[in-house]
């Protein structure tokens, strides 16, 4: 596991203790593109499942997802597809 997508997975994982977590590096679909770096780590999908999330709005938890990985969308990851659930 690389370096960017264990930090996202730890943080995320503390934050909401997740049913589902899915942290998948997509950097390689984008080589070339914007913000694409020749090592990686700059785009990423997450896919996550919490308890944190019932209730709340689409918006509201990709805002949850987005705070809660700032550090790294400050920097090194350059686009975050977000699937945020509660649990069924």
């Amino acid at each position: 596991m690389a370096q960017v997508r264990e930090r996202m997975t730890r943080t995320l994982a503390e934050e909401f203790s997740p049913s589902h977590l899915e942290v998948i590096d997509e950097s390689h679909l984008h080589a070339g593109h914007a913000g694409a770096r020749p090592e990686g780590e700059t785009h990423f999908r997450v896919r996550i499942t919490a308890e944190a999330f019932r209730g709340k709005t689409r918006l509201e938890r990709h805002r949850m997802v987005n705070a809660a990985v700032a550090r790294e969308l400050a920097g090194p990851v350059h686009a975050l597809a977000i699937t945020a659930e509660a649990p069924a």
